[in-house]
């Protein structure tokens, strides 16, 4: 089972990460963390890396209902989503599959939680492209 899904975009990085933003925002996640991961590789080991920006996308009615039927389902919230600068110049951005996720947790409930949530993270992939 893939553990994600993606797609590509044409146009410039921060233009990319800004239009993700607008098509979360659009399917009801707000952004409650972004990590500049070529900023932190570079402040932390002094390397030079590609544009890599980790948004963690939370929708608040889907994460209380998660969190109401398992209570340790918060170790894997946000849904994470990528986006990066491929060496070609492409950018690509990628979404967690929630279901793949949490396919260790043997809670049917939290599995229709996942299952909407997958839902609602291919939508914002799909209107990217």
């Amino acid at each position: 089972m893939e553990y994600y899904f993606s797609t590509e975009l044409a146009g410039g990085f921060d233009e990319a990460v800004a239009k993700v933003k607008q098509a979360l925002k659009a399917e009801g996640f707000g952004v409650l963390t972004e990590i500049d991961a070529k900023a932190t590789l570079k402040e932390k080991l002094d390397v030079d890396f590609r544009p890599y920006v980790i948004l963690g996308a939370c929708n608040p009615p889907f994460a209380y209902k998660a969190l109401s039927v398992e209570d340790k389902i918060g170790t894997m919230l946000p849904c994470n989503v990528v986006v990066q600068q491929k060496d070609d110049g492409r950018i690509e951005v990628a979404a967690v599959d929630p279901v793949a996720s949490m396919q260790a947790v043997d809670n049917p409930a939290l599995q229709e939680v996942a299952e909407t949530i997958r839902a609602k993270l291919r939508s914002v992939i799909a209107s990217l492209s």
